[in-house]
């Protein structure tokens, strides 16, 4: 039954070269159709899967954002909560500790003075995050050299630092920096850490951006914020009507600003359930002491669902990737128009199989071997044209975004798959039609 098959199938294989070879011209602009929409939808897929791509998979499901609101219901129309919090908000859940592990976060940028002799030119201008000790090994970030504070220097409010991989080839050339020292607006830290190359794509924790390369260092929060180095004026701070115009530090910090990042760790759906608990408890004892008069509204969610939440994919990319998706469609419709007209040409050659004994079956098989030919010619090129896209695709987006599109077994795979399937299904009619061909009114014809 085996060799009955293969020889059925050898038939029409037979036939499927012989045909394609009779109009190499027609066989080519099929391909060409199919290769370059296959290659358009699969090179704007690769950047949409980059982009789009968990940042920490091995992790995220356990790192939640808490969101509490301070403006009360209606604010800004929307009825969520705003994504940041309050410091008093971020203080009060710091010092309350129902998290196994949390920090609340804040990006800052500076100018840094390199060290005599150090690789840099002139001053340095570094962008990192103020945070606490949970954060390093909550986010599983990579140390090359020595580790992060302890709690004990959160606590002291110890001028330390913990630097990245591309600020310590600046300052140090890419050597064990441990112990050196970094002055940052007039304050002296001690190098604690040096990170590992680590960019995670967006940087999730706070900015919720794609960047370059990764942060340049990471400050204790009470010490920076005990030398008034944090807020005002340049940390995307948002205001309620209470407070629409912050002067001073002070005033920020008393204010209900959102300008504070949050994340915490939480190892189970318990301990899920029992935060979202503190979390209402939390805005109720606020709304007795009078500082919410409205009822909890507060949100929990996972940082796959708060990335979801705050649209982090661009919407030029989800523009791009429709519009490839209908160039894909547009040439799958204009190669089951060539396969229609192929076919159906050869309803001669259809009526004389059918007069000879051919079952309809038999003329289906031959034109769908054919059609995977061709879709698997398509797909061959569409792979060349893929990997040509996505390694060119810097020319018409950010490089930060295109870096993310990654060339790999399983892409490869599924451009081929895409090609062949697409073209066996736009056959689909063409090929019931000529396999509807009826054989007298053919024969009589000729």
């Amino acid at each position: 039954m085996g060799q009955k098959g293969n020889g059925v199938f050898g038939y029409c294989l037979e036939l499927a070269v012989r045909s394609l070879r009779r109009s190499p011209g027609l066989t080519m602009l099929m391909v060409l159709a199919i290769g370059f929409g296959v290659s358009s939808s699969m090179t704007m897929y690769a950047v949409f899967r980059g982009v789009s791509a968990d940042p920490i998979p091995w992790k995220s499901s356990r790192l939640f954002v808490p969101q509490i609101n301070p403006w009360g219901p209606g604010h800004r129309g929307n009825g969520e909560p705003p994504s940041k919090l309050t410091y008093i908000d971020a203080m009060a859940l710091m010092h309350q500790h129902r998290a196994f592990r949390q920090s609340a976060i804040i990006g800052m940028s500076r100018l840094i003075v390199p060290p005599r002799h150090s690789p840099a030119d002139g001053l340095i201008n570094a962008s990192g995050y103020a945070v606490y000790s949970d954060f390093f090994p909550m986010l599983d970030v990579p140390f090359h050299y020595g580790a992060g504070w302890g709690t004990d220097d959160d606590a002291r409010e110890n001028p330390v630092i913990v630097i990245g991989a591309h600020l310590n080839q600046m300052m140090f050339g890419g050597g064990n920096s441990v112990g050196k020292t970094i002055t940052i607006a007039g304050h002296i830290y001690r190098v604690v850490g040096v990170l590992r190359h680590w960019n995670p794509q967006p940087e999730f924790f706070d900015l919720l951006q794609f960047r370059r390369h990764g942060p340049d260092f990471f400050l204790p929060f009470q010490t920076v914020a005990s030398n008034n180095a944090i807020g005002g004026g340049n940390q995307g701070e948002t205001c309620g009507s209470r407070h629409d115009s912050v002067q001073t530090f002070k005033e920020l910090l008393r204010s209900d600003c959102v300008w504070l990042s949050y994340m915490v760790e939480l190892d189970n759906q318990a301990a899920v359930q029992a935060y979202r608990q503190y979390l209402d408890a939390y805005a109720r004892q606020q709304q007795q002491l009078g500082r919410f008069p409205w009822n909890p509204n507060n949100r929990l969610r996972d940082l796959t669902a708060f990335l979801a939440y705050k649209h982090v994919v661009p919407s030029n990319i989800h523009v791009s990737l429709l519009v490839a998706q209908g160039l894909l469609v547009v040439c799958l419709l204009h190669a089951m128009g060539l396969l229609f007209a192929k076919f159906l040409r050869r309803s001669g050659e259809i009526a004389v199989r059918r007069a000879l004994g051919a079952s309809r079956v038999s003329i289906y098989a031959q034109f769908l071997v054919e059609s995977a030919l061709i879709g698997t010619a398509g797909g061959l090129l569409g792979l060349l044209l893929t990997a040509i896209g996505v390694l060119s695709v810097g020319v018409v987006m950010p490089p930060e975004l295109a870096a993310l599109a990654r060339i790999d077994p399983s892409l490869l795979a599924l451009t081929l798959l895409l090609a062949v399937t697409g073209t066996l299904l736009a056959a689909l009619y063409p090929t019931y039609r000529a396999s509807r061909v009826p054989p007298a009114l053919q024969l009589k014809a000729q």
